[in-house]
């Protein structure tokens, strides 16, 4: 089933998003967000050719509030959920930095995973208890444990709640490097490869999460949330705040100094 997955996945960049690079036409969503015809036909593809992999609903980012809440309540023995472009606004703007992101959930917790870069060609993908992979390497790729001050820290200020919080982190945070992207889904996968060594957001989105958690986790990595530790657990699904670290001894590190700045 994964194989099937990452294939679509594949299929989907090549029909109906690459062809709409650089030339595509945009809107803004009630929510201020943008919104491109590459998003619209990229989901309904999925939502026809999903089932065929494994029956059950599609929950898509470009549905209403209302129509996700109910997928996902009357669906927890089994839903895939779909961000057709994260990255839109890198993806309008020609910026190479945008992904299909594809997971199916179950009981609340993603089991399967796929997150795919078209302009890369990299593919990340995960099953859960089976390991993660980019284009068929085990992850990660890049293996090298570092001290705090030496991180690469993949950091979304602009989401972080707390005034305090988001202002140590211009000011004192304790990592070496900051990146921000632009791609949530890319974040999970780049930390999954070593690239990143930690990361923080105030609040993804469900499809933001969904694939990318979990190919941190079968890549060995540790994630919470600024209000716990248990990442999967609690009410708030559609937006989830995230801590998270490739190497267990670094990401303790990491939360504790989150959790003293908050």
């Amino acid at each position: 089933m994964l194989d099937k997955l990452h294939v679509l996945v594949r299929e989907v960049a090549r029909s109906e998003v690459m062809p709409r690079f650089l030339d595509v036409a945009v809107s803004w969503k009630p929510d201020g967000s943008l919104l491109t015809e590459a998003d619209l036909a990229a989901q309904a593809v999925f939502a026809e050719r999903l089932p065929e992999i494994i029956d059950c609903p599609m929950l898509g980012e470009e549905m209403t509030s209302q129509r996700q809440m109910e997928l996902w309540k009357h669906n927890r023995h089994g839903l895939w959920v779909v961000d057709p472009i994260d990255g839109t606004n890198n993806f309008i703007n020609g910026l190479p930095h945008f992904a299909l992101s594809c997971a199916y959930v179950k009981n609340g917790r993603s089991q399967m995973g796929v997150i795919y870069n078209p302009v890369s060609d990299e593919c990340f993908y995960a099953e859960r208890c089976k390991g993660a992979f980019l284009n068929g390497r085990p992850l990660p790729a890049r293996n090298v444990e570092k001290q705090l001050h030496e991180a690469i820290a993949g950091v979304e200020i602009k989401y972080l709640r707390s005034g305090k919080l988001s202002s140590r982190m211009n000011t004192l945070a304790p990592f070496g490097s900051l990146r921000s992207m632009g791609s949530s889904t890319l974040d999970w996968c780049y930390l999954a490869a070593g690239r990143y060594d930690i990361y923080v957001h105030g609040g993804q989105k469900l499809w933001d999460y969904a694939a990318g958690a979990l190919i941190l986790e079968e890549a060995g990595g540790s994630l919470a949330t600024l209000e716990g530790d248990d990442f999967w657990s609690g009410e708030h699904v559609f937006k989830r705040s995230v801590v998270a670290g490739l190497h267990q001894r670094l990401f303790a590190r990491w939360l504790k100094w989150i959790r003293e700045n908050q």
